[in-house]
């Protein structure tokens, strides 16, 4: 059954089944005919059976997406799909749905994602300030979550402490070894597969800090930045920082503006996605304050719903509609507050800043939840 808390990260732009259902227009090869069709109608009732025998219900929305998954699992048998392809998408499954029950039993708390290399060792000035970065975050409320192995995400537990942390560790043959804050504890989860886990790095945080890294963490950092960028993932702060005496993020914003922006591959906009921290209470202090007003947002079909803590003035929603007449789609709704829609089913006592939104320009989406946090009020 459905946690009755809930979480606050609901998903930004929730995937539309019909979209993507082989059935409705796409160019997947015919499906096999030499047996019953996994949506035959018999099978179906069967299906229907099966979700209210473990306690579900076929007319709910949860009961709609469960029968949906085992009919597309079913689907794999005529598609004849290999071992390996099986493997990997049960593999994938269960991951995922240990991992949910995990975080599930932590919905109210906000939490961190922290970024960094396993091997910063631990006299160095990145792994000192991310211990310090992680304590004051936890002493705010916030839990952490980092890969569960050495360097900063040692450093980024053992800040805020066991209690307060998630271990979200990879199967390696090398130098991947559970840190002691959370060895053995049962927010510990182990994956097989990146992208299962960077996933849940980045669904289940309202925050994500960089600290330095390698491959790893320039792939996390890139992947972050291009999903929020896309608005595939729910806008959130991203912090990056550095050790006292240390570049790494000065050298690696110094490539964005002379080598992608300059070239025009991302926009001026694109730059208020990320923000250069000096201290860790500048970070902690960053990214509280991007919740001072805003909450979360959603997609209703083109609207974009903007959830806050607290109402906009008349006049503030008049300067916001002028300062960011771009993000609003010709024809459409300008901005206004309002109550929940009809098909919402979380923080309903929420007020909404809600308008049309083009679908782009994500930077300058950013831009307008900072002008909505420097609102009166």
């Amino acid at each position: 059954m459905p946690s009755s808390h809930e979480p606050n990260r609901p998903e930004l732009d929730p995937v539309n089944p019909s979209l993507i259902d082989p059935d409705k227009g796409t160019i997947a090869p015919a499906e096999s005919v030499t047996h019953k069709r996994a949506d035959d109608p018999a099978i179906l009732a069967a299906l229907d059976g099966l979700v209210v025998q473990v306690g579900g219900k076929v007319d709910s929305s949860h009961g709609r997406y469960v029968k949906d998954l085992l009919v597309n699992a079913l689907k794999l048998i005529p598609d004849g799909r290999s071992t390996g392809e099986l493997k990997l998408m049960t593999g994938a499954v269960k991951e995922l749905r240990y991992a949910f029950r995990i975080f599930g039993e932590y919905p109210e708390p906000h939490k961190v994602t922290i970024f960094g290399s396993a091997r910063t060792p631990k006299d160095h000035p990145d792994y000192v300030l991310a211990v310090e970065f992680s304590r004051l975050m936890g002493e705010r409320g916030w839990m952490s979550i980092t890969g569960a192995g050495g360097g900063i995400m040692e450093a980024g537990l053992a800040g805020p402490g066991r209690e307060k942390s998630f271990g979200v560790g990879i199967r390696l043959p090398f130098e991947q070894t559970t840190n002691q804050v959370i060895a053995g504890d049962s927010k510990l989860m182990v994956f097989r597969y990146f992208f299962t886990r960077k996933l849940m790095f980045i669904s289940q945080a309202e925050a994500v800090a960089l600290f330095p890294g390698g491959f790893g963490t320039m792939d996390e950092a890139f992947e972050t930045l291009t999903l929020i960028q896309t608005g595939k993932a729910a806008m959130l702060p991203v912090v990056m920082l550095q050790g006292e005496g240390v570049t790494y993020w000065n050298q690696f914003d110094r490539f964005i503006r002379e080598d992608l922006l300059a070239r025009g591959w991302v926009g001026e906009d694109d730059l208020s996605l990320y923000k250069l921290c000096a201290t860790a209470k500048e970070a902690a202090d960053y990214i509280e304050g991007f919740y001072r007003v805003y909450h979360s947002s959603r997609y209703i079909k083109d609207d974009l719903v903007i959830r806050l803590k607290r109402a906009l003035s008349d006049a503030d929603v008049a300067g916001l509609n002028k300062r960011f007449a771009s993000l609003i789609k010709p024809g459409g709704l300008a901005m206004h507050m309002r109550g929940p829609f009809p098909v919402e089913d979380d923080h309903l006592g929420l007020p909404r800043l809600v308008f049309t939104h083009t679908r782009h320009a994500y930077g300058k989406v950013r831009q307008l939840i900072d002008a909505i946090n420097a609102c009166g009020g």
